[in-house]
């Protein structure tokens, strides 16, 4: 189990370029099972989760060439369909949320798709039945067996039909909207989700021949084509990296410049951390946050009332960016409350930082109000355990701004959301080191 040795108080300065979009990246690379032509992906992140999906793909019968840093081709002319049904993929695909993927692709093309319940980040419940459901819509037969924990979906043909989905899921949305493609007909999906990587993966369905329209509203309407072909993708800077080095230059009182962070598709996130304070500047495609040397102070809302900042299906705030909220929250001036509404375990981790001297009341599991500090009394050091990869994050970030010397573990969860991490802080001052 790897550890990250940190020793805090420092100010940061520089430039960081923000790594692909990991979110996008496990769409993306799902959809190619859709063709048996090339497809060419630029700016894949170099991480732990979409590296073993890349696996997964390779033992499925995916030719996959690494052409350059970040930059990938996919043909899948000739699949393994057995694989699927072998102890290696129940082995696999299990250790992988975004594996739930593969299935619409393989369902639309194949007539079946398979997949073990998937493991991932422990952050509370993330139900799969709007997947599942959105498959039998679309007239494929279910099954599942308590056993082995194992899901399968088969049909002869896929039928376009209406749906309205319970939750936008956004993986949901995703898989169903490659199972639609190629089914016969025209499929409508409501509630669909429209973050910008569910955007992009609409795009590069529609450059492969499909047809979709709708693409960013919460209602697409898909024309079921016979085939679709290759093409070339780049994909978006991770958002959530983004937002994590704002809240990081904050923290640590540095000045930081991010660049290409696609800015007309960050939404709401720059005001919301204008909300908590943070001066953030527009430069071009780059953001500039200047060293916040007097501290930032919370707005209230318009009638004097404590701010709430919860999460929302886009365009709302993202549930991966409350952690920084919160973490950053803490040597604000004033107070928030902070409500997590997706997940029931997102929250958790607040003990950490209250033994690092945070002042924060956890109301119940999905709520927790901070009254920040102004840097009167600064973080203090301490050895803790990364939960989960942006829970691990955030105690980064506090550690980075924390009095002395501080130990994160299990840094692996870290390792499968952010490429290089360490080196990449080392580079604009952090003292950081990774300890094997």
């Amino acid at each position: 189990m790897g550890t990250f040795k940190i020793e805090g108080g420092h100010q940061l300065k520089g430039s960081i370029r923000p790594q692909g979009a990991k979110n996008e990246a496990l769409q993306i690379l799902c959809a190619v099972l859709l063709t048996p032509e090339v497809v060419t992906i630029h700016n894949i992140p170099d991480i732990v989760d979409v590296n073993k999906l890349i696996s997964l793909l390779k033992n499925l019968g995916v030719k996959i060439e690494k052409r350059s840093q970040g930059t990938y081709t996919f043909q899948a002319d000739d699949v393994n369909l057995k694989y699927l049904e072998s102890p290696e993929f129940k082995e696999d695909g299990k250790g992988l949320r975004g594996s739930i993927m593969i299935v619409g692709p393989l369902l639309a093309r194949f007539g079946k798709g398979y997949i073990p319940k998937p493991g991932g980040d422990k952050i509370g419940r993330r139900r799969l039945d709007t997947h599942f459901l959105g498959f039998i819509k679309l007239g494929a037969k279910f099954r599942y067996s308590k056993e082995d924990h194992f899901y399968g979906v088969e049909a002869d043909k896929l039928k376009g039909t209406y749906m309205l989905l319970e939750e936008a899921s956004v993986t949901g949305t995703a898989n169903i909207v490659m199972a639609a493609v190629l089914a016969e007909g025209q499929t409508t999906i409501y509630n669909a989700a429209c973050e910008p990587y569910l955007q992009q993966l609409c795009k590069m369905l529609n450059r492969m021949g499909a047809k979709i329209s709708g693409v960013g509203s919460n209602m697409l309407i898909i024309d079921g084509v016979e085939s679709l072909g290759g093409t070339e993708h780049t994909m978006l800077p991770d958002m959530i990296e983004i937002g994590s080095w704002i809240g990081l230059a904050a923290m640590t009182k540095s000045e930081l410049t991010i660049t290409n962070v696609s800015w007309d598709d960050l939404g709401v996130i720059p005001n919301v951390f204008r909300k908590l304070g943070i001066t953030v500047e527009r430069q071009g495609d780059n953001i500039h946050i200047p060293a916040h040397t007097d501290g930032y102070e919370i707005q209230n809302f318009i009638d004097g009332s404590i701010l709430t900042i919860s999460d929302a299906p886009w365009p709302g705030f993202t549930p991966d960016l409350l952690s920084i909220i919160l973490v950053v929250a803490t040597q604000a001036r004033g107070s928030v409350l902070v409500h997590q509404k997706m997940f029931e375990s997102r929250l958790f981790f607040v003990d950490k930082l209250i033994d690092m001297g945070a002042k924060i009341i956890l109301c119940d599991p999905h709520r927790a109000t901070v009254i920040g500090h102004d840097f009167k009394s600064t973080l203090k050091a301490t050895t803790m355990t990364s939960p989960d990869i942006r829970a691990g994050v955030s105690l980064l970030i506090a550690a980075l701004s924390a009095k002395g010397t501080s130990t994160i573990m299990n840094i692996e969860q870290i390792d499968r959301g952010y490429e290089n991490i360490d080196e990449r802080l080392r580079a604009i001052g952090a003292h950081i080191e990774r300890i094997e």
